[in-house]
């Protein structure tokens, strides 16, 4: 067997070698080597800080140990790696993991004391909490108390399967910890994205979908969503119970989607203009046309930064007045502060991936998939790495797992105009700082009623950033509980989660907190009735469909 196994392992890497793929990186090692070093370089030049460090360590370690020693119980962290009961209860279990978290606090201490630009303390922050992810307790048999459980229980065949499904893994050519959740449980179509609709246009962009209404009238404003261009549209059309679309649909809302094509070679031209002209304004004119009404735009994380740039097109083309409002969710306008994800903002890293699109003419889904996996690495890789080579429990059905693992490419031209110019040069900030089909464009001349969302825990959009966005657009402003996209998909009748009101931003975000009224439940109802105060407050039959082109999904959502 391990003969086999070997020998698909030489061809495996013989195929890289003569398959033509460009040995290229999509981030370049010496800037991160660089940039830790400088890090590292500052800390040495301050020994007194690095003294007191030592002396607060030493009265840290002291203290464990006395605790430790004595039996005394310590406060249950709030950290799922954690949660098993014997963590706490078991004095062996708990003085691991108290000494992991202390260690790694004090590692954390040490590097903020640090100086350097943005990028290179987010880059050296970024590499510790990767070093530090990796070598929690939770992540090895013995002294994970579920794992030293699940042993005795099979004898040891456990860890004897998690190899061999490591070794799968490894050998399918795109890493470890392939299967967050079961591909087998969710079929497009029929389980998850199931909301009934027809395509009713497309092009080489994108596809419109239109929902089948379920009511005989209607808002008379269509809602029309735009979607980021890393996933799918279906986030909000996942299982019905979950479907953000079938919600609406079933308020009476007559609703739109774009579902973007998956690029290949051939979209490698397709820069950020072609996405909002071809795209976004095309889309809006499709669902005029079909309406006669101007249409509610809502977004979510890039979707809601290329909204903002139609606005500003429209804006200056004259032409606001085609869309009655618009909601950008997670979505980033400011990129000034981007915390750790400035870790890969860096002129270093923006050459290596040019190089390394060039050859192929887009990002691959895996490479991004593993980009946003690695920033919460303990929820999508520590944790499969537990359930699924020391554990060998069964991938869970999870509708926004298997959602995230539906990625989608992104072609070289957009990411290269995205990164440079709107992550590194910021260039939004700056009135006619950024060209949309020629066209200078100034995000302060939009005039069209704005709606900012902001998710709370949100680790790609600090939710502070959002605010600052929507301040400066002078949008109101909702903050849901939860994270990136948990907090997105929040159907009212779960109440979870909860939400913050407050009026227009102005100042800083926590001053707004602070005045800011705590609601329960989902925000969803909330921003339907803010959409009600914008529309005309009209009703109309509900819109049926008669010129479909094939039934929602579409063929874009099922493209490999």
């Amino acid at each position: 067997m391990m003969d086999a196994i070997a020998k698909q392992m030489r061809e495996a890497a013989e195929k890289m070698m003569t398959g033509g793929i460009k040995p290229t990186l999509p981030f370049d090692p010496f800037a991160i080597a660089q940039a830790t070093g400088e890090v590292a370089m500052s800390l040495a030049m301050r020994p007194q800080d690095l003294m007191q460090v030592q002396v607060e360590a030493a009265k840290q370690w002291g203290d464990f140990w006395i605790g430790a020693m004595s039996g005394r119980l310590s406060e249950k962290p709030r950290d799922r790696r954690f949660a098993s009961a014997e963590w706490q209860d078991d004095a062996y279990y708990r003085s691991v993991r108290d000494a992991y978290l202390l260690a790694s606090k004090q590692l954390r201490d040490v590097v903020s004391l640090g100086d350097g630009d943005d990028s290179a303390l987010a880059m050296t922050r970024f590499l510790l909490d990767q070093y530090l992810n990796a070598i929690s307790p939770a992540n090895y048999a013995f002294t994970n108390p579920d794992v030293v459980k699940r042993i005795k229980e099979t004898g040891g065949a456990n860890l004897v399967q998690g190899f061999a499904n490591l070794l799968e893994d490894i050998l399918s050519g795109k890493g470890i910890v392939r299967r967050r959740t079961d591909p087998k449980a969710f079929e497009k179509g029929v389980t998850i994205a199931a909301t009934p609709g027809e395509v009713v246009y497309q092009n080489d962009l994108f596809q419109l979908i239109q929902y089948t209404p379920t009511t005989d009238k209607v808002a008379a404003e269509p809602l029309l969503y735009v979607p980021p261009l890393v996933n799918r549209f279906y986030m909000i059309d996942l299982t019905p119970r979950q479907s953000f679309v079938k919600w609406l649909v079933e308020q009476g809302r007559t609703v739109f989607v774009i579902s973007w094509v998956n690029p290949g070679a051939r979209h490698k031209d397709k820069d950020v203009d072609a996405y909002v002209l071809e795209g976004i304004v095309e889309a809006i004119e499709v669902v005029r046309n079909r309406t006669r009404v101007s249409p509610d735009l809502f977004s979510f994380c890039l979707g809601g930064t290329l909204v903002a740039l139609a606005l500003a097109y429209l804006a200056a083309a004259k032409r606001e007045k085609e869309v009655n409002s618009a909601t950008l969710i997670g979505s980033l306008v400011d990129f000034s502060d981007m915390r750790d994800w400035s870790a890969f903002v860096h002129e270093g890293h923006l050459e290596a991936l040019e190089d390394h699109l060039e050859g192929q003419g887009y990002i691959d889904s895996v490479e991004l998939q593993r980009l946003f996996a690695a920033m919460r690495a303990n929820d999508l890789i520590w944790s499969s790495v537990v359930d699924h080579y020391l554990l060998d429990r069964e991938a869970p059905a999870s509708d926004l797992l298997y959602w995230f693992e539906d990625g989608a490419r992104i072609p070289a031209a957009f990411l290269k105009s995205y990164n440079r110019d709107l992550l590194l040069n910021n260039r939004l900030k700056d009135a006619a700082g950024f060209t949309v089909g020629g066209v200078n464009i100034d995000l302060a001349a939009i005039k069209t009623p704005m709606m900012v969302i902001a998710l709370k825990d949100d680790h790609v959009s600090a939710w502070d950033a959002v605010y600052r966005g929507a301040r400066d657009l002078g949008a109101d402003f909702i903050l849901g509980g939860s994270g990136h996209n948990a907090g997105v998909i929040n159907p009212p009748e779960r109440m979870k989660h909860g939400y913050w009101t407050g009026p227009k931003p102005d100042g800083e975000a926590e001053q707004w907190l602070d005045k800011a009224i705590k609601h329960e439940g989902s925000w969803w109802p909330h921003w339907t009735g803010w959409l009600d105060g914008k529309g005309s407050g009209k009703t109309v039959s509900a819109r049926k469909i008669d010129d479909g082109i094939e039934p929602a999904p579409g063929s874009y959502a099922k493209m490999p």
